[in-house]
């Protein structure tokens, strides 16, 4: 339903900025939304901003012309400003025709307002609904579903202004040069390039998302048993220390620590080389899928409906409780999720192993 604005005039458009400040799942679940303007407007050049942990992602999106890094670390005040002064120059020398915000938040509308587009789309709500007015020259109010997809959230933005794309689902294609890279880290690190191979990642932004440690000891341990596979733990710089210790209580021989040794933009190339990922509610399994790596997620108070992958190759594992999606930040917001704890072994290790059999068979 249209707010303010009307239809969107779609003439004479030829820079488009997208604002996507969400998280790196947020980002990932945004490429349908890059390949509508790219496919509605295949001549224009289409600008992506995200925060600068999710910038080196928007590199791998082959629909994305360029993105736009915004910074929010804490910066002395000279430097700020020169910061800011070059920041605007390089928005403004976009000499952007439309921007389209698929967030609620203030920073998306302020940059879609000072980006110097005429034509500035926005999602319609009651919080702060006057100022907004203000700032985009169009607004709509999606009909929007209970428990709706994440992708077809932010590309219902896009499709009230006729602006859509058949294809719902992240697509991530890694370049060459990407896969070259991950090729030559497996050979340093010695993975064997004969034995398929098992990307887990346990980690999680958030500690009430993540299953024990000591149940992907035990299920690696299994697993390596088995099949004849190597298993890489993945995660960011900071999680290499609680990769090593789960390493360090597997077998040496088939289990490596890559947590921290790859960057973001070189994730996809990486688990493009895994015939099976296995991971909690992280930007991890949304960026496999998004490759067409089979994925195992494990979920707990987030809701599966909403976050994650879609398709046959995807499975979601839940604890058989009712109280399950909470959307709580554990129970009682304790950090801690009850739905995880008993989120058995057996129950994960059956499926690992079923879909093992299915992929080696």
């Amino acid at each position: 339903m249209f707010v303010k604005g009307g239809e969107l005039s779609k003439e004479n458009i030829k820079n488009i900025l997208l604002i996507q400040f969400g998280d790196i799942g947020d980002v990932v679940y945004s490429f349908p939304c890059i390949r509508a303007l790219k496919e509605t407007f295949p001549a224009a050049r289409v600008v992506v901003a995200v925060q600068k942990k999710a910038a080196g992602l928007v590199n791998e999106c082959r629909w994305a012309d360029d993105v736009i890094v915004v910074d929010k670390r804490k910066m002395p005040l000279f430097q700020l400003l020169v910061h800011q002064k070059k920041f605007w120059q390089r928005v403004r020398n976009f000499h952007f025709d439309l921007a389209v915000d698929l967030r609620t938040g203030s920073r998306g509308a302020i940059l879609a307002f000072l980006s110097g587009a005429r034509r500035r789309v926005g999602r319609y709500t009651p919080v702060g609904n006057i100022w907004r007015a203000r700032l985009f020259s169009h607004l709509i109010l999606p009909k929007g579903e209970k428990d709706q997809y994440i992708a077809e959230y932010y590309h219902e933005t896009l499709d009230c202004y006729g602006i859509s794309t058949a294809a719902l689902d992240p697509e991530i294609n890694p370049a060459q040069n990407r896969k070259d890279v991950i090729g030559h880290l497996l050979r340093r690190e010695n993975i064997p390039a004969n034995k398929p191979i098992l990307a887990v990642q346990p980690f999680s932004l958030w500690q009430y998302k993540e299953w024990a440690v000591d149940n992907y000891i035990d299920l690696i341990n299994q697993v390596t048993k088995f099949f004849d596979i190597s298993v890489i733990i993945t995660g960011s710089p900071a999680e290499t220390v609680r990769a090593r210790a789960i390493v360090d209580r597997c077998d040496a021989a088939k289990v490596f620590n890559l947590a921290g040794l790859t960057a973001l933009d070189h994730l996809p190339a990486l688990f493009k080389r895994a015939c099976l990922f296995l991971g909690v509610d992280s930007a991890g399994v949304h960026i496999a899928a998004a490759v067409g790596t089979p994925t195992i997620s494990l979920y707990g108070p987030s809701p599966a409906k909403v976050w994650a992958p879609k398709g046959d190759g995807n499975m979601v594992i839940t604890a058989d409780m009712p109280c399950i999606p909470c959307r709580d930040t554990g129970c009682q917001g304790s950090m801690k999720s009850r739905c995880l704890e008993a989120l058995s072994l057996d129950k994960v290790s059956s499926a690992v192993c079923g879909r093992l059999k299915e992929i080696l068979a």
